[in-house]
């Protein structure tokens, strides 16, 4: 059925939100896995009725139909070729939360982080926590049984969820659940506070059509019941063997014994008997403290051997990570932002839960007694346990990369054994990767005997696919094997249903199929999985391999100079989908204002990989890689803060540069990216230029013609720039140090360049300036200018060099334009570049370099309180911890504001992205300014950051060197209103 005759067919159903763009269909033809399924439409239910009006489309006109909820499925079970139904626009509610009860009532696409902070309020939390909970959803924990790192104490989604209201393949609706009619009752002996049904009210049991046990007539349950009863046997010995059993279907829920749990049945069922509308799920009580108690041993191997003699301490988390995983975040991250670990190459991370520290630690002591460590550390500082999680939360995307750099893919991700056979298993498997010639980056949950690894699959070479399947196969052997399972948390999905038959008998295969038919008779949900499954190698995405681009003006030296291999960096983790950015992240600025996929780093770069393979008529110049790119600020936060390395900057940058090369620009191209330009003439006259600019009509006019939203005020030139002042600027006795003053500085914030004088005159430096202005070409960058950008980075990196080679340090104040020297320039240069090399290791920021000067005492700022916007290259590419460290050596009481400010240089002035620019601002930076304690001192050394403030809050921000010069005036006036 053709796409458009769909959306016809859907809208004639009452469905509103349908989209079958191309542009669409791309950011959607992938989830975190290898495969590649264009949908023929995306949908965004609205309600019960519209999924039900998409399920009777789908039926009458033979059409699969996929539930997604984030898009993070690893083995490729959140894609299929007909519609799919994305539930995160409209139905991510926490309807309700019974903080006696322990109960919460959710909708499909409530993300996991939003569910715990309800709950935390109370003292509670949902149990489950996969590394991805800042994007999950609880359905799509419920589609695949998710477990996270702390299953070992909480226990598996299924152990957590106590009623589920479903619509099955047939059309029926359902609401399914525990503690009624024939149900299996909590541990505890509570029965459930009931699940509210379509029409939201709760009366104390399950609302729907039917109960759990199908007395009322259920034709679906008693058909269900009748598969039961005729293989009994096999589910019995074969099913529910261990926790991490999770591939195939948990028919163990559903004999006598356990009460007919049919709403435990259906979770890890991957979307292939229901459509999930709703959610009851069981909240646990968390731990009043915890500890982490880190072991060291000889490699993993040994570690996994330790298992099963901590397992009785009963610890929260037992996780396991390698030497290559932790050398992988030094690398990534930066070794000061990795704190020290026990010695040893494998380590074990367990968590401990108690109500006082006295009691941790007194466990922490028994648990190192048992564990035959080569080395131990005890931490009970809840940051510093914060920090050694983070290792353990990026190795998903981390492990994204080999050692060597090369890539790395999912395929065998989650393979589980019991936690007993963990350690021979280990020895085996590394063994078995030895024989293929395969590595990859292992870590898991090793308390439950699972282990997470991707591994380097030749997809570059043609023979990709067959190296892949044949490892599948062989791992799969050896894994069943050691009596385990072949998904210990992600599904079995397109990756692994397949493999099946070398885990499951015949008569196991056989009752599968027979609950599949009972709840989609027509095989329309997410067909191809578990049951009648795919071929583990049809859809690969990176299958034959896509072409390498060529003629690009990046050089990609990560990513062997190929633009393609650079945009398949991205493996769908959704780290860019995060509800908010987090304490201190960027990544992904347009995404949280707008909550479309469109709008994060993984939409675009699925649309680039589309652009790139070929599948999308005219390549990057396709409209739908302008329409996806339009809304990227250009922040560089996915440089740091995806675990992959994405650098969406410098693909939209190359995207403009192969689109407009040669060719008329917009507008805001000849203005604000030739803004250096116009900005020397301007200035020989700058009060007659300020005074034309303030004009109502002449404003309007140059804003209209300049591309730029009518809604910005124009920047003020400076009276005087800092360059054309006399005399010569910090001639002092002291050695030289050479001030490199960008355009912005010199032209508009030439303040920032005097205080940045006083302060490196007072820490006994003679302060020298190039006799000729140099531009790092950030504006011709940002809007893909490249041959421009060149030749002006060409001139700046050769006189900046000259100094650097001479011994003399160089100091650079504006955040962005730094960045240009330590990343961007070696990238247009060339990695071969000596001049290019020379500057990207010499040019420091003022607090790098202030902080890096032994004996330097800093003014003293006790009792001063300082709000800092961090420029968003500033994180991403030098990293903002040296300023904050300084800060607060200084006495001043330091908090920062993660995201970005909105304006992002030429993004927030161009017309058409007001409203996202202020969207964005409005996330995380006006709230902090508005909640600022009168005094306090806000700082911003970005100028697009200060402009921002200055328009948007109306407030003064202030460069670091203005602070350390005393030059901050009086504290800033109480904050404005929203803009």
């Amino acid at each position: 059925m053709k796409p458009s005759d769909l959306a016809t067919a859907l809208r004639r159903a009452g469905v509103h939100d349908v989209d079958v763009s191309s542009r669409r269909r791309a950011e959607y033809s992938s989830d975190a896995s290898l495969y590649r399924v264009p949908p023929s439409a995306v949908v965004f239910p609205r309600d019960a009725d519209e999924v039900a009006a998409v399920l009777a489309v789908c039926r009458a006109e033979g059409v699969p139909l996929t539930a997604r909820g984030a898009g993070t499925s690893i083995a490729g079970n959140a894609v299929g070729p007909g519609v799919v139904l994305d539930f995160t626009r409209h139905l991510g509610r926490v309807r309700s939360l019974d903080p006696e009860a322990r109960t919460a009532t959710v909708e499909p696409g409530t993300v996991l982080d939003a569910l715990q902070v309800r709950a935390a309020r109370y003292g509670l939390r949902f149990g489950p926590d996969p590394s991805t909970h800042s994007r999950c959803t609880i359905g799509g924990m419920i589609g695949n049984n998710a477990c996270g790192s702390r299953a070992l104490a909480y226990g598996r989604t299924a152990d957590n969820v106590l009623g589920l209201d479903v619509l099955t393949g047939g059309g029926e609706r359902l609401t399914v659940g525990r503690g009624t009619g024939g149900g299996e009752r909590l541990a505890d002996g509570r029965g459930t506070g009931g699940m509210n049904g379509a029409d939201g009210r709760g009366t104390g049991g399950m609302n729907g059509a039917d109960s759990a046990d199908g007395v009322n007539g259920s034709p679906t349950l008693d058909a269900l019941r009748r598969v039961v009863r005729d293989n009994l046997a096999v589910i019995r010995t074969e099913l529910g063997r261990f926790p991490r059993q999770i591939s195939g279907y948990s028919l163990e829920h559903l004999l006598p014994e356990r009460g007919f749990d049919v709403a435990g049945a259906m979770v890890g069922t991957e979307g292939t008997w229901g459509v999930l509308l709703g959610a009851e799920v069981r909240l646990v009580e968390a731990p009043a403290r915890t500890a982490l108690v880190v072991l060291g041993y000889r490699d993993m191997a040994t570690a996994a051997d330790a298992v099963p003699g901590l397992l009785p301490h009963r610890p929260v988390a037992l996780e396991g990570i390698d030497a290559r995983i932790v050398d992988a975040v030094r690398t990534r991250r930066g070794a000061g932002r990795v704190p020290p670990l026990p010695a040893g190459n494998g380590w074990l991370l367990v968590e401990l839960g108690g109500g006082s520290t006295a009691e941790l630690r007194s466990a922490a002591a028994a648990l190192v007694a048992d564990a035959d460590a080569l080395d131990s550390l005890v931490i009970t500082d809840p940051a510093q346990g914060a920090a050694v999680w983070r290792i353990r939360e990026d190795g998903a995307g981390l492990a994204g990369r080999t050692p060597a750099g090369a890539p790395a893919h999912a395929g065998w991700e989650d393979a589980a054994v019991p936690p007993e056979r963990l350690g021979a298993y280990l020895r085996d498997f590394d063994a078995l990767m030895a024989d293929h010639g395969l590595t990859g980056l292992p870590y898991g949950h090793f308390g439950d005997g699972c282990l997470h690894i991707r591994i380097d699959f030749p997809f570059d070479r043609r023979e990709g696919a067959r190296v892949f399947r044949a490892f599948l196969l062989d791992a799969a052997r050896l894994v069943a094997s050691h009596g385990g399972s072949m998904s210990g948390e992600h599904g079995d999905g397109r990756a692994r249903g397949e493999l099946l038959p070398l885990m499951y008998s015949p008569a196991a295969l056989s009752a599968f199929a027979a609950a599949k038919a009972v709840f989609d008779p027509d095989d329309v949900l997410n067909p191809g999985v578990i049951v009648r499954p795919a071929a583990l190698d049809a859809d690969l995405r990176l299958q034959p391999p896509p072409p390498p681009t060529s003629g690009t003006a990046f050089r990609y030296p990560e990513d062997g100079g190929d633009l393609t291999a650079a945009v398949h960096r991205c493996t769908g983790v959704g780290k860019c989908r995060s509800e908010t950015t987090g304490s201190g992240a960027v990544m992904c600025p347009s995404y949280v204002a707008t909550r479309d996929e469109k709008d994060s780093t993984r939409g675009r770069a699925r649309v680039l990989q589309e652009a790139v393979g070929g599948f999308l008529p005219g390549g990057l110049r396709a409209p739908e890689v302008r329409e996806v790119l339009d809304l990227c600020l250009s922040c560089k936060g996915c440089l740091s803060d995806c675990p992959t390395g994405i650098d969406m900057a410098t693909y939209k940058a190359e995207v403009l540069h192969q689109t407009y090369r040669r060719r008329l620009r917009p507008a805001a191209h000849y203005t604000l990216g030739w803004l250096p330009r116009w900005a020397r003439p301007a200035s020989l006259a700058p009060r007659a230029v300020n005074a034309l600019l303030r004009t109502g009509p002449v404003a309007a006019l140059a804003k209209r013609l300049g591309g730029i939203d009518h809604r910005r005020s124009l920047p003020s030139f400076a009276d005087r720039r800092f360059r054309r002042e006399r005399p010569p600027r910090g001639a002092v006795p002291g050695p030289t140090v050479l001030l490199w003053v960008d355009t912005f500085t010199d032209h508009f914030s030439p303040e920032v360049a005097r205080a940045a004088v006083e302060v490196l005159n007072r820490a006994g430096f003679s302060v020298a300036v190039p006799r000729a202005a140099l531009c790092c070409g950030l504006t011709w960058i940002s809007t893909g200018q490249l041959d421009a950008a060149r030749r002006r980075l060409r001139r700046t990196v050769d006189t900046l060099a000259r100094h650097a080679e001479a011994g003399t340090p160089i100091v650079a104040l504006e955040p962005s334009c730094t960045a240009v020297l330590r990343s961007d320039a070696v990238d247009l240069l060339g990695p071969g570049d000596r001049a290019a090399k020379t500057v990207a290791a010499s040019v420091k920021t003022l607090a790098e370099f202030l902080g890096g000067l032994p004996g330097w005492t800093p003014p003293d700022l006790g009792g001063v309180t300082v709000l800092a916007q961090p420029h968003c290259h500033h994180h991403a590419v030098m990293g903002w911890h040296t300023d904050r460290d300084l800060l607060t050596r200084a006495g001043a009481s330091v908090g920062s504001v993660g995201g970005c400010c909105g304006l992002a240089g030429n993004f927030g002035v161009e017309r058409g992205h007001y409203e996202v620019s202020v969207a964005v601002a409005e996330t995380q930076l006006l709230p902090a300014v508005r909640e600022a304690a009168e005094g306090t001192v806000l700082l911003a050394d970005g100028f697009s950051c200060r402009t921002q403030l200055d328009q948007l809050a109306h407030v003064r921000a202030y460069h670091l060197a203005e602070l350390l010069a005393g030059r901050t005036g009086s504290p800033s006036p109480p904050p404005a209103e929203p803009a």
